[in-house]
């Protein structure tokens, strides 16, 4: 099903944004969300120097996408509603839809340890852990990488096998990508498959999404953006730097913490079938609500599969907050029930040359998508997509 012609699923694409784009009439104040938009985008993008840009909106089920910039400095390719970016960790809550996917068909439990699926792990302090530890990064604290050593499979095994804890399971959150990783890695054995072609072939066919890849084939590799990294010129003056074109590296658990591209049209997309999963098969539906449940309360945020979640309305600072606890050890309340009321959900990611971030807002029907092929600063992200939020809730209010 994800094999369905390119031509065909460029076409749908296009003929969405094209009658999205082209009868603002009939949009809720789409003037002033184009507005909105540039006013957050063009200064960001000129402090940061971001070669390109897009940002995707969805509004009471609509969906809007603007481009900015080139997708490559060398070719001067624009950005255009095919270039594909790197997602970075964004790619985690595909990670976190599969596995509760293999929850809703019974193939695993939450309360399931690793070693059940991947039996390497048993009878080592990784498998004290569970899997709901694993995904909320209360594990017992896995670091943010693995380490430099760990260069392929049987080396990664013998990290996990290796690995002691800083403190039990279920006590501290700490951002990890194997501790999510090994989460997917676990979902996909329950499921009997590989964890790429488990996503590729089933999970975003069943989303929706057809322009979304782990592995990006031949065919689109030229929508494939640059992406930019500023180094240090060597021999230059101090402090010179040079932009230096980068895409991702294969290394661990790079697919299930790292690994997805997309486009803003797709990952508009999925943002609305979280929005609104109803349109979604029964199994898939019930997958994507099982990501936002809430298990730890971590400080003003709330932990889910995947997704960080927070109550709405939410001021920024609180929002810049959560979204700096990366890097922190923190401890958490466990959740015996998601909190009441209007929730704001939300995900970072990077790599080397590309940045993103996600917001969506289900009860108000709105949602955000940044891209670009350089990586800046988070609070800068957050500050332009709250900015974004605000202009499309008086939107949607109209």
């Amino acid at each position: 099903m994800h094999g369905i012609s390119r031509a065909a699923a460029l076409a749908a694409s296009a003929l969405t944004l094209l009658s999205a784009q082209a009868a603002p009439d009939q949009a809720p104040d789409a003037a002033s969300i184009r507005a909105a938009v540039d006013a957050a985008v063009r200064p960001m993008m000129a402090k940061n120097d971001i070669p390109g840009m897009a940002v995707g909106v969805t509004v009471g089920g609509r969906s809007f996408v603007f481009n900015y910039g080139v997708a490559s400095k060398a070719s001067g390719k624009p950005v255009d509603d095919r270039t594909l970016f790197e997602v970075g960790s964004v790619s985690k809550t595909f990670n976190a839809t599969l596995g509760a996917k293999a929850l809703v068909e019974g193939k695993l439990q939450l309360s399931d340890h690793p070693g059940r699926h991947l039996p390497a792990l048993k009878g080592h302090p990784i498998d004290r852990a569970t899997l709901l530890n694993l995904v909320t990064y209360t594990a017992g604290g896995l670091t943010l990488q693995v380490p430099d050593a760990v260069t392929d499979e049987a080396s990664l095994m013998r990290y996990l096998q290796q690995w002691k804890p800083d403190f039990a399971p279920g006590e501290k959150r700490r951002y990890s990508n194997p501790s999510i990783g090994l989460f997917g890695r676990a979902a996909a054995a329950a499921m009997g498959r590989d964890y790429a072609d488990a996503v590729e072939s089933d999970l975003l066919p069943k989303l929706g999404l057809r322009e979304t890849w782990l592995r990006v084939p031949a065919a689109a590799m030229p929508d494939y953006a640059t992406g930019y990294d500023k180094e240090e010129r060597r021999g230059g003056t101090q402090g010179e730097a040079q932009d230096m074109a980068v895409r991702v590296s294969p290394g661990a658990f790079d697919s299930e913490s790292y690994g997805i591209k997309t486009t803003a049209v797709d990952l508009v997309r999925f943002l609305q079938v979280n929005i609104d999963p109803g349109r979604l098969d029964a199994t898939t539906r019930q997958a994507v609500e099982a990501t936002h449940i809430g298990h730890f309360q971590v400080d003003g945020m709330t932990q889910g599969l995947g997704w960080e979640q927070y109550p709405w309305p939410v001021a920024l600072d609180q929002l810049q907050a959560g979204n700096a606890l990366g890097r922190v050890t923190t401890a958490v309340k466990p959740l015996a029930h998601t909190p009441a009321g209007p929730r704001l959900f939300n995900k970072t990611g990077s790599t080397r040359g590309f940045g993103t971030y996600v917001v969506f807002v289900p009860t108000q029907r709105i949602g955000v998508v940044l891209l670009g092929n350089r990586s800046w600063p988070i609070p800068e992200r957050v500050d332009a997509a709250y900015a974004i939020l605000e202009k499309l809730q008086a939107s949607s209010a109209l």
